[in-house]
């Protein structure tokens, strides 16, 4: 399948009622967090069936589709860079991981990094230095700030928490509202894995979090403890 052939099947899938919807969701306006963002209105099941369809396309193809103007196109390349990277070998999984970083200006909302940052940094950075990661999180781009947030979700699959609870220690005092909904998150996944070692945290920190990422960070503890949290917090 060609690249061609895939932008064609793309543009005959949009849909002018769901770029509506997604204009909104993804936050287009002026002054938003998603601004000038354009979208084709292609649901995500769909673009998982062109991923499928299309695996075969080359790098050199996925990076000019990341580089698009249209966010469904820059997701449909991410999730085939997701693809090569599990199903490569090391030469290709380099040649991913390198094109991921010298693309990633063009990662920029929230559904791009989440559906991308695990599998590729984090997966990559598993047995290697994890020094790019504190360089991310002290990125200007809140992108790359979140990119190192989600990254250690992968290391939190494999029950290893310490890059997760330091990066998270970085980002405090991030001025976000989209960080703090990354980092609540990721806490909120140790504490699904080890309470204990969330808590641990929270008894340090919870005085001083944003209050979004202490909400989302203690989601699922009992209501009185939720309770006890937030009438700790600033």
């Amino acid at each position: 399948m060609s690249f061609a052939s895939l932008r064609r099947e793309l543009r005959a899938a949009a849909n002018p009622d769901h770029a509506r919807v997604a204009r909104s969701f993804f936050k287009t306006g002026p002054g938003q967090y998603g601004e000038g963002d354009q979208f084709l209105g292609i649901r995500v099941p769909v673009l998982r069936t062109f991923v499928r369809s299309h695996q075969t396309l080359s790098l050199e193809d996925v990076e000019k589709l990341l580089q698009s103007k249209w966010h469904e196109e820059r997701l449909v390349a991410l999730l085939l860079l997701v693809r090569r990277y599990e199903r490569g070998d090391d030469a290709e999984r380099e040649a991913v991981y390198a094109l991921y970083f010298r693309r990633m200006a063009h990662i920029d909302n929230w559904d791009l990094v989440d559906s991308s940052a695990p599998y590729i940094v984090g997966a990559h950075l598993r047995d290697r230095d994890r020094a790019p990661l504190y360089t991310l999180a002290q990125s200007p781009s809140v992108w790359e700030r979140r990119i190192a947030m989600l990254a250690t979700q992968h290391f939190i699959r494999r029950g290893e928490f310490r890059d997760a609870l330091a990066i998270a220690t970085l980002l405090l005092h991030d001025p976000h509202d989209l960080i703090h909904k990354a980092a609540g998150w990721i806490l909120r996944e140790i504490g699904n894995r080890d309470r204990a070692a969330e808590e641990k945290f929270l008894r340090k920190h919870a005085a001083r979090m944003p209050r979004t990422m202490l909400r989302y960070a203690i989601e699922k503890f009992p209501a009185e403890l939720r309770r006890r949290y937030m009438t700790s917090a600033p």
